[in-house]
């Protein structure tokens, strides 16, 4: 069965406002990002104790790390960036979950020749989240790749390169059909049957034509197509809420209480018009 999941601080940066939305949408996951206006991985082993019990209360558990991993440019210091990578992988174990969400880096930030082309970075790319995948294997966690704008692998044939390359059980892939549309490709059929060897996670906004973004069923994603094909292909994961629908900034969005419960319940009305359960 499938299961409904959010960014929570979507809604507001307080963890009982967060919960207190998600039980009226009956969504029982988080996608945990931050929370008091905390980004996720620089929060406490206190604060994370106290995060995982207070949610646990409210009958809410932790689909998946919503970290920034990989949001930095691909010359920023890969030795610092792998520690904060090991930051996610304890905090995924200390809130029982084995996703991580995950990007494919930055183009350099330095000034040399070929620089702006991905090709000049592509094995450095494919270096690094091999790396961070053997660690994630011996954690026994599983990297889920977001498609973002401005990372290497934002279009169809660069994320489909990266997991062909990675090849592995433990690095796989995010489906966000509004991140598709942004970066001026087709969300489906092209980017859903590309990347549908490797699909795990799927993230849930949508964007209209004119690039303002909208509830899902109200712009271009096709979600009523998606989830069908979704659901003949037997797709039984997670949905996570992601809307943007008051603010998309490089590391957040925001929608508020009122906007997230549009974009919960347009979600839910697709799934409830094609009969789909949901837990």
């Amino acid at each position: 069965m499938i299961r409904l999941s959010a960014f929570a601080d979507e809604i507001s940066p307080d963890l009982d406002e967060q919960i207190a939305v998600l039980q009226s949408e009956n969504i029982h996951y988080i996608d945990l990002r931050s929370v008091w206006k905390v980004n996720v991985l620089d929060l406490s082993n206190q604060q994370i104790q106290e995060i995982k019990q207070t949610l646990a209360a409210g009958g809410i558990g932790v689909a998946a790390i919503g970290s920034p991993i990989g949001k930095v440019p691909i010359d920023s210091s890969f030795e610092e960036h792998l520690a904060r990578f090991d930051r996610s992988i304890e905090v995924a174990k200390a809130l029982d979950t084995k996703y991580i969400r995950i990007f494919s880096f930055y183009a350099p930030v330095k000034e040399e020749a070929g620089s702006s082309n991905p090709a000049a970075y592509r094995d450095e790319v494919i270096s690094h989240l091999q790396e961070m995948t053997r660690r994630a294997r011996s954690a026994g966690v599983v990297l889920v790749h977001e498609n973002e704008k401005a990372i290497y692998g934002d279009i169809i044939e660069r994320n489909v390169d990266l997991l062909k390359s990675i090849n592995d059980p433990h690095f796989r892939s995010v489906l966000d059909p509004a991140n598709y549309l942004q970066c001026d490709q087709v969300p489906y059929p092209d980017a859903y049957e590309a990347t549908k060897p490797w699909l795990e996670y799927v993230h849930v906004k949508d964007v209209s034509p004119d690039g303002t973004l909208v509830v899902a069923g109200q712009g271009a994603s096709n979600w009523s197509t998606i989830l069908q094909r979704l659901r003949q292909d037997g797709y039984d994961g997670f949905f996570a809420l992601e809307p943007h629908l008051a603010a998309a900034g490089q590391f957040q969005g925001f929608s508020g209480p009122d906007l997230f419960r549009s974009a919960s319940q347009a979600l839910q009305n697709l799934l409830r018009d094609m009969d789909w359960s949901y837990a």
